[in-house]
Parts: C-alpha cells; structure tokens; sequence
C-alpha cells in the first residue's frame, strides 16, 4: 500500500469552527495520491512528457474526527479497481499518533489532455495498476468503501 510523507494542517486552512476546513481534507488526499500516482507512473512527468493525465470524476469523503492546526498526518493509497480508463482508489488520513480522521474514495479518469478527452491508459500503465492492484487485493476492500450517502430512518419514521 502507498503511504504519503507526513503532511501538516497549515494555518490558512482552518475555518471559523477553529479546525480543518473540509476543503482542506481534499487537499491532504491530493497531495498523497499524487505521491501515489508517482508509484504507478502517472505523475507530473507522465503528464508532462505524454500529454496524459487523469481528472476526478467522483469523490466520496467521510469525516471521521477533527484536525487542528499543527496536526501532522499520513494517507494511504489502495488501488481497488481499475478498466482501461478509469481507476477507482481508496484513502485513509490517520494522525501520526495512529488515529483515523477521514476517508475518501475516487473516480479517476485517464485523459489525453489535447482534447481534453477520455482515452484508454497506455499499455505499460495498464501493466503497472493491474500489478498494483493485485498486491493491494491483499488487504481486501475497506468497509467503508462503495458506501452511499443516505438518511437511515427507524422503524417509526
């Protein structure tokens, strides 16, 4: 499984409640999927040199507890699914003290920036994310994955 470097709560993103503005969370997942990204072969230099990169399509978010400025923390990256356009990945953001804070699953899609347009992931990174993808197997699919959002209701209404 990927894991990010450590990553700080920066002063600008806290909000008027005194902590993580949600904006931010999205920040933190960014920036260690694209540490991921790397790992797979589909970073700043993929995009750079191939004029290929990949777009969010989706993302489902669940706040799980509260960070505050200083906070420092860590995400991980789980590759649960992918076909020849499209990736759909798994993150935790756990405090360095261990902690879970959120989750997030996404919805890639490859894209030839010329158009930009969907296109199907060339061959050698199609070889890296079924690779990927069989290792990270392993750790079967986390619980809160492919969760939907809904108002659960009791028997009386």
């Amino acid at each position: 499984m990927f894991v990010s470097p450590i990553m700080e709560v920066e002063k600008d993103w806290i909000d008027y409640n005194g902590h993580l503005n949600m904006a931010y969370y999205n920040v933190l997942f960014d920036r260690a999927g694209d540490y991921a990204f790397e790992g797979i072969g589909l970073g700043a230099e993929y995009a750079r040199t191939r004029a290929l990169t990949s777009y969010t399509a989706e993302v489902h978010v669940c706040y799980i507890r509260e960070l505050h400025l200083g906070d420092r923390v860590i995400a991980t990256f789980q590759l649960l699914d992918h076909d020849d356009k499209r990736m759909r990945f798994y993150q935790k953001l756990r405090h360095v003290d261990g902690w879970l804070t959120a989750t997030s699953e996404q919805l890639s899609l490859h894209i030839d920036m010329s158009g930009p347009r969907v296109v199907p992931f060339p061959s050698d990174i199609l070889a890296n994310l079924e690779r990927v993808r069989a290792e990270q197997a392993l750790f079967g699919v986390p619980s809160r994955a492919g969760k939907a959002i809904a108002i659960k209701r009791n028997a009386r209404g």
